[in-house]
């Protein structure tokens, strides 16, 4: 595929070395954009894949250089200057200027594709209690190093539950805590979501759903945490696993738009003209399903290829479905569409929970808005052609 250069375009910088930041990259240079392009990350590595943090890299089947992207010989055969350790601390919209610290980078065409960091544990103090979390190589190899001890797990989301699977496997013991009375529940509901809980529980996981964490204590060389339900645990490592916000700070400084995310039209354009978001960063204008921003590291790729097009011109609206994945222990699962703030009416199951191998679809109206397999991997193609679609197509 090429795409005609606006030959104004002399600079490309991409702010963000993840999955999007790379994958625009790569395809500005298949579209046959051959000016300077520039890829900033703040981390002081090359750019790597996340997802197998909570999965291979703790359970030792990966290690941290397995996760890399590309050699760094990839970026320089297609001349993309990979900056490392560069955090970008401010940006000059009418200047088209960047800033990492004393340096400067001039720009034509912008694409900030930073991602988001993992969200933190408000009102709760914890001087001298080992606290962690997980979103970069380092968090991982600090992790792992704690697998095999006694873990509090604060939240029930996919990385929270991906990890109460490795420590399992790796021998260690989870409690793992959740407000909502099943983890997943805001995104499966009820029955699907009881499928997750039974997992944790039939593999030995401490799960507490409906209470939250009210203290956490250093306990000796242990910690205590005490629950909202009046229960109380003592662990040698406390993860908090409650979800990522944006790094829109810099954005926000600068006067783009910002609202839960770096706002973007259908085509991932700023409210600037010269400035284009995509990744977990970008609070995407969905033509069909609205103003969502995505998390997942196919959404990550596949808005990293599209924005190239739009960073040379092209105006094609993003229209792809969510798609996710997870395994844990034996299970594995893929997921396609988006429920949103607004639910669903009705779960169609296929299939047999209990043995974890089934099809499940969420319908609102006439419409399919998602649909997953657990264990069924040959059922995908049709799930991805059924979501989105009418509610009546679906198999009986």
């Amino acid at each position: 595929m090429s795409t005609p250069t606006d030959p104004s375009i002399e600079t490309i910088a991409i702010v963000g070395a993840g999955l999007a930041g790379v994958h625009a990259a790569e395809e500005l240079r298949a579209r046959g954009y051959q000016r300077r392009l520039l890829l900033i990350g703040a981390e002081p590595h090359l750019p790597y894949d996340r997802p197998p943090l909570s999965k291979e890299v703790m359970l030792g089947k990966k290690t941290l250089d397995d996760t890399e992207l590309h050699p760094e010989q990839w970026y320089a055969d297609r001349e993309i200057q990979v900056l490392t350790d560069h955090r970008i601390t401010a940006l000059d919209l009418a200047g088209r200027r960047l800033r990492a610290g004393e340096e400067s980078f001039d720009y034509d065409r912008l694409l900030l594709a930073c991602g988001s960091r993992a969200r933190r544990l408000a009102g709760i103090k914890v001087p001298g209690v080992d606290v962690r979390h997980l979103r970069t190589r380092e968090d991982a190899l600090g992790l792992k190093e704690r697998l095999g001890g006694r873990l509090l797990i604060i939240g029930g989301g996919w990385i929270g539950l991906e990890l109460a699977a490795a420590a399992r496997t790796a021998g260690g013991e989870v409690v793992l805590v959740e407000t909502a009375s099943r983890p997943l529940a805001g995104v499966l509901g009820p029955q699907v979501a009881e499928v997750f809980a039974d997992l944790h529980r039939s593999h030995g996981v401490d799960l507490r759903t409906g209470t939250t964490v009210e203290t956490v204590e250093r306990a000796g060389e242990r910690a205590e945490a005490r629950f909202s339900d009046g229960s109380e645990v003592l662990v040698d490592t406390v993860v908090v696993a409650i979800g990522a916000e944006p790094e829109t700070t810099v954005a926000e400084a600068a006067g783009l738009r910002c609202s839960g995310g770096i706002d973007v039209d259908a085509a991932l354009r700023t409210s600037d003209p010269f400035v284009f978001a995509a990744g977990d960063v970008a609070n995407h204008d969905h033509l069909s399903l609205g103003r969502l921003r995505v998390e997942h590291w196919d959404n990550a790729i596949a808005q990293g290829k599209h924005v190239a097009g739009s960073l040379l011109g092209e105006v094609d609206p993003y229209t792809a479905q969510p798609y996710f994945f997870t395994d844990q222990y034996d299970l594995g699962m893929e997921y396609v569409g988006h429920v949103g703030a607004a639910g669903h009416d009705a779960v169609h199951v296929r299939g047999d929970l209990a043995s974890r191998v089934f099809t499940a679809y969420w319908t609102r109206g006439d419409r399919v808005v998602a649909g997953m397999h657990a264990g069924d991997w040959d059922a995908i193609t049709q799930i991805r052609e059924l979501v989105g679609g009418p509610a009546s197509a679906l198999p009986a």
